[in-house]
């Protein structure tokens, strides 16, 4: 299944106490103060992995911890720091605070972000040594680590996303260019997750993003739109995907009003459209369709049976 939204409760560890101590040695006060200090609490971390494409585990697992500092010990010894506690998560995640506040947007494999710092350990009585009081006997409780709750969100990265109505063909697409095998059938909304497809073509790979289908009112929350509208976002080119037997003008009008009600930015972004299923026409006029798109780029292609696909493959590794 996939997920793109978690809510997390995360603990930084607690700072180890400083102990009182006094050294046995001869002419000293109690043998002099030699307490150290505790040991440091661990952080929590967020790194983003390209491991990872979904955030599903958070499902069953929502509270994480870092590792508590130890106590300082005799002979100034300080107390050992506890491990921060590193939480894996998809590249393209962002972080928020509870209160929805973006604290980072983690695009790069290896990319962290300190989300609850560790306490500080406790003075132990050592540090507490004046020449008026050469035999302190007290001693700091460790600092109390960052709690608090985490938001994530995931966008997807990809460098192609296939817009269209439902049956349209992306899936068949998708699967006609790529590793990506999605289901395709013959009923609407075969697709309910979004899924990559890693495509090499003359010499250049690129990731194609197959987004659910979108339909009329998607930017209210109508159908599956709404929540994966923003995973088109992050594409840099969007191909438009559409059923040539169907009302393809209409339909595409219909899905640049339901992008632009959503972002204003994306019907600007770099674009194509995929007239998909010619083998289903008795006879192609393509010019009676390129005049029917004037001023858009147009691809007459059968995912089905994996015709036109090098033109429409070539474009898109020359435009990115």
């Amino acid at each position: 299944m996939f997920i793109d939204y978690a809510e997390i409760y995360v603990k930084a560890g607690d700072g180890g106490r400083g102990i009182v101590s006094f050294r046995r040695e001869k002419f000293v006060p109690k043998g002099g103060p030699d307490g150290g200090d505790g040991g440091k609490g661990g952080d929590v971390i967020i790194e983003a992995s390209k491991d990872e494409n979904t955030l599903r585990p958070f499902r069953f697992k929502r509270h994480f911890r870092a590792e508590n500092g130890q106590p300082g010990g005799s002979n100034n010894k300080t107390g050992k720091s506890g491990e921060d506690l590193i939480i894996k998560v998809p590249i393209g995640s962002i972080i928020k605070d509870e209160d929805g506040n973006i604290i980072a947007d983690l695009t790069k494999d290896g990319q962290r972000i300190v989300v609850a710092k560790g306490g500080k350990g406790g003075k132990g009585n050592a540090a507490f040594a004046t020449p008026t009081n050469r035999a302190p006997r007290v001693a700091q409780p460790g600092k109390k680590g960052e709690e608090k709750k985490i938001i994530i969100e995931l966008k997807l990265l990809a460098d192609v996303g296939l817009v269209g109505f439902p049956n349209a063909g992306k899936s068949s697409l998708i699967r006609a260019i790529s590793d990506a095998k999605p289901e395709v059938a013959n009923y609407p909304f075969t697709t309910l997750n979004p899924h990559l497809g890693y495509v090499s073509f003359n010499n250049k790979d690129f990731v194609v993003a197959d987004i659910p289908g979108i339909i009329e009112g998607a930017h209210e929350g109508k159908g599956l739109g709404l929540r994966f509208l923003k995973h088109i976002e992050r594409t840099r080119i969007l191909l438009f995907v559409i059923d040539i037997t169907d009302n393809p003008r209409e339909k595409f009008d219909k899905l640049l009003i339901e992008l632009d009600s959503f972002s204003k930015e994306l019907p600007k972004r770099k674009r194509a459209i995929a007239l998909n299923k010619i083998d289903l026409l008795e006879e192609l006029n393509e010019d009676e369709f390129i005049k029917l798109f004037e001023g858009e780029t147009v691809f007459f292609i059968s995912a089905l049976r994996k015709q036109g696909l090098n033109r429409l493959l070539g474009w898109i590794s020359e435009n990115l």
